[in-house]
Order: structure tokens, then sequence, then C-alpha cells
């Protein structure tokens, strides 16, 4: 972890500096600054119109049922994409576009995908269980739930104090 803190933090921005230095040379100073502000310009308003359209797939694919995890994947590729690509350089510039190019970034979201796997169980009381993952929603009743052995999952209901003493009392038929 420390070895790519150290490429990020030190070795990326003196290759970045000495390619800037070699282009200035051979172009001059302030062409090479209209490339890197035409570069900042072009990377903002494609990642503006990536991500418009990364959002649309996600809203589509959420009002079907599913888990956009590859939208949301991607939606992150996009905010590192603008982040690089409004960094002056032309090896950030590089690194920007590659992960905003819509035929790049659904790899690339892929294989972070099998990196990270993301579950998350909600449910409330009664209502059964819901289960999502970055490539599935399902719902189980809560009586099967005991019929899964997951181990790592710990069930459990609570009941909110405050919300039960602001509640108004109802006569069951026992107590007439």
């Amino acid at each position: 972890m420390f070895a790519k803190l150290f490429i990020l933090f030190a070795i990326l921005p003196i290759a970045e500096i000495a390619l800037l230095i070699n282009v200035g040379e051979q172009i001059g100073g302030w062409n090479t600054v209209a490339i890197v502000v035409v570069t900042a310009f072009i990377g903002a308003y494609f990642v503006r119109q990536q991500g418009i359209a990364t959002l649309m797939q996600a809203q589509s694919k959420m009002q079907s049922g599913a888990m956009p995890g590859q939208e949301m994947a991607e939606g992150l590729l996009l905010v590192v994409a603008g982040i690089l690509l409004v960094t002056p350089g032309f090896i950030t510039d590089a690194l920007g576009f590659l992960l905003a190019l819509p035929i790049t970034r659904p790899f690339i979201a892929k294989s972070l995908l099998k990196q990270i796997s993301v579950n998350v169980v909600a449910g409330q009381p009664g209502q059964g269980q819901h289960s999502y993952s970055h490539t599935s929603y399902t719902q189980t009743s809560y009586s099967n739930r005991g019929n899964q052995a997951d181990g790592d999952i710990i069930e459990g209901e609570y009941v909110d104090k405050d919300e039960a003493e602001n509640r108004p009392k109802i006569d069951s038929p026992s107590d007439r």
C-alpha cells in the first residue's frame, strides 16, 4: 500500500513535470499550457456527458428491480476520471480519458467489481428480507431465514422505545 501511495504522490508528479517541460521545450510553453487547459475543458465536458448517461442507466436498472452495481462502479470511475482530467498534466489526462471512455470503462468497472463484493441485507419486521448484491436483488420471507447457513449474518429485531412509548395503547380483547 505504501508503494502505491509513494508512486501516486511522489513519482507521478515528478513524471508529469518532466513531461510538461519536455513538451514545452518542443512546442513552446504557452502552447503546452493551452493544451493542458483545453484537455481539462474537453475532459470535464466528456465526463459530464458520460455521467448523465450512466445515471440514466442506473435509474432504469433500479426501476426494473435490479441493483445498479456496474453503473455505480462506472460512476466512481467517472469521478476519478474527472479529477484526473482537470489535474494539469499529460499522464493524468491519458489515465482520465482511459477511465472516461465508454469503450474501456465497463471493462475496468467489471474488474473493480470482481475485486470487491458488496452485499447489503435490509429488511423490516414482518415484510420479508431483502438481499442486494452488485448483480442481483432477491426477496425471501422471514420464515425461510432459519434455513440459510451463511454463518456471518446475525439477524435480529429491534423496537424503538421512544416510538413505543409515544404510541397510543390499544385495548386487547383479553383486557375487557
